[in-house]
């Protein structure tokens, strides 16, 4: 016989009403794919007969979630980081959720993201400068993530920039410019992006016959500039000047402007990212472009399909642990060339904002 309606109804109550177990009630209530048309219309129609009202604190409690993803960055310094954080941001408001920031800064931190577990539904990393075992030593078990450009993991969820044919269409597009001793301002040694792109840099080059010198920066625009003061002095010979991101790139540029060195008219240059002051400089500078705000808004998107993911199976009915979701694989996102005015004076190549 149905139960009269009663005031402060449990789940269970709701159960025993409709005839199905405590699990099937979560499912129908938690708006679960995996459960029948007519076990649906049983337990809302159970849930309304007997005014049941879920408690907010134990439904988030049951579903482990706290409505925030972790974002885990190697540093905040320039307009990479802003943008990136624009897309995610973007992406995590129309999604209601919310982000918690963390800084990984030359592997010092590592130790807090177990503390992670509790505050947040998953997590986007990005490490480059992390060998992928130390990475993984240190992730929370069981805790959904993303891998955002760190170390190839073929067991991980990634998502990565395609660095090496990125930074190979740059030297073949100085090539084709006329340029035949490129200066390379590489990122640190041992970060991924920045050994990715050296080595597309060189294969290109070796292919090219054309002399390719590797000077080591660290991202920064002083880094350029360095380089760059000395082509002009006539230390360094160079007819083009490729670096690894875009903040090198406008600070050679700015660096060979003061010198009066003619860019593009004596030396070429070009870096990669297209961060939005790249277009802004002057001359424009030519760069491989990624969307990054983008690249951010699909990290979190990725990230919000493995919790779904890995909270669907958790509810099976009987299940006692949570099963992990195959949301592995990696997706690579290929930069694409923007030819601006550092490197011709032709008409501008590609989809320029």
């Amino acid at each position: 016989m149905p139960f009269a309606r009663t005031v402060h109804a449990t789940i269970h109550d709701v159960a025993r009403d409709a005839g199905v177990s405590v699990a099937s009630v979560s499912r129908v209530l938690n708006r679960h794919d995996n459960v029948r048309p007519e076990m649906r219309a049983r337990v809302e129609e159970a849930a309304a007969r007997l005014g049941y009202v879920p408690h907010a604190g134990a439904r988030s409690l049951s579903l482990a979630r706290t409505g925030a993803i972790g974002v885990v960055l190697p540093d905040l310094h320039g307009e990479f980081f802003s943008e990136l954080l624009r897309g995610m941001d973007r992406e995590a408001s129309a999604r209601g959720l919310g982000l918690l920031l963390t800084m990984l800064h030359d592997g010092r931190g590592l130790d807090t993201l177990a503390n992670l577990r509790g505050q947040v539904d998953g997590l986007v990393v990005m490490a480059p400068h992390l060998r992928a075992d130390v990475l993984a030593q240190h992730m929370p078990r069981g805790l959904a993530a993303l891998f955002l450009n760190c170390a190839p993991d073929d067991a991980a969820a990634t998502l990565r920039i395609d660095n090496r044919t990125g930074a190979a269409a740059m030297v073949a597009h100085l090539v084709e410019r006329g340029a035949r001793r490129i200066v390379h301002v590489s990122g640190p040694a041992g970060n991924v992006d920045a050994d990715e792109r050296r080595a597309g840099a060189e294969q290109a080059a070796a292919a090219a016959g054309v002399a390719l010198h590797v000077v080591e920066g660290d991202f920064r625009e002083r880094s350029g500039a360095i380089v760059a003061e000395c082509v002009a002095a006539g230390t360094l010979e160079a007819d083009a000047i490729f670096a690894a991101n875009d903040m090198m790139a406008i600070g050679a540029l700015m660096a060979l402007r003061r010198a009066g060195v003619d860019v593009p008219g004596q030396v070429l240059v070009a870096g990669f990212d297209d961060i939005p002051l790249a277009r802004l400089v002057s001359p424009a500078l030519t760069t491989m472009r990624i969307d990054i705000a983008a690249l951010g808004a699909r990290a979190v998107a990725r990230l919000a399909a493995r919790i779904a993911g890995t909270r669907a199976a958790f509810v099976q009915e009987g299940s006692g642990e949570q099963d992990s979701d195959d949301g592995t694989g990696t997706e690579e996102v290929v930069p694409h060339l923007v030819a601006r005015a550092t490197t011709t004076t032709e008409t501008i190549w590609g989809n320029d904002r």
